[in-house]
């Protein structure tokens, strides 16, 4: 059995971070994740135990045993928590899952830049690294 809830750690000052978050808490009928959005003010990364460096870096997800999860695993764990199995099957086919592991990584890297915030002022904005020009 999964150790359900599964808590995302997302940033929700990320457009697109933000909207994907949004879809599954709307798919998530069996209130299986705790989606906690670590841009926001206030919030104390630190609390977690995870380093608020590496948050921003990569999308990161725990089970309530304490296992972490991260990048596209994590998505697999969400996905599978909200019903979407098939998602996780289809990531898993020996064609598609390193050209997820490969896009994610570009995406990850470069979200800041993709969503208009690379320039922006905020200690928080800074926390995933930008893309080298």
């Amino acid at each position: 059995m999964v150790p359900y809830p599964l808590t995302v750690f997302y940033d929700g000052a990320c457009p697109l971070c933000a909207r994907e978050m949004a879809l599954m808490k709307r798919l998530d009928r069996n209130h299986r994740l705790n989606l906690c959005g670590f841009s926001a003010l206030g919030y104390e990364a630190e609390s977690t135990g995870l380093d608020p460096a590496r948050l921003g870096a990569v999308l990161h997800a725990q089970w309530e045993d304490g296992t972490i999860m991260t990048g596209v695993e994590a998505f697999r764990a969400i996905w599978q928590a909200v019903g979407l199995g098939i998602l996780v099957r289809l990531s898993r086919l020996p064609v598609i899952d390193p050209l997820l592991i490969r896009a994610y990584a570009w995406f990850a890297q470069n979200r800041l830049w993709l969503t208009g915030r690379n320039g922006c002022s905020s200690e928080r904005c800074h926390t995933a690294p930008t893309p080298q020009q």
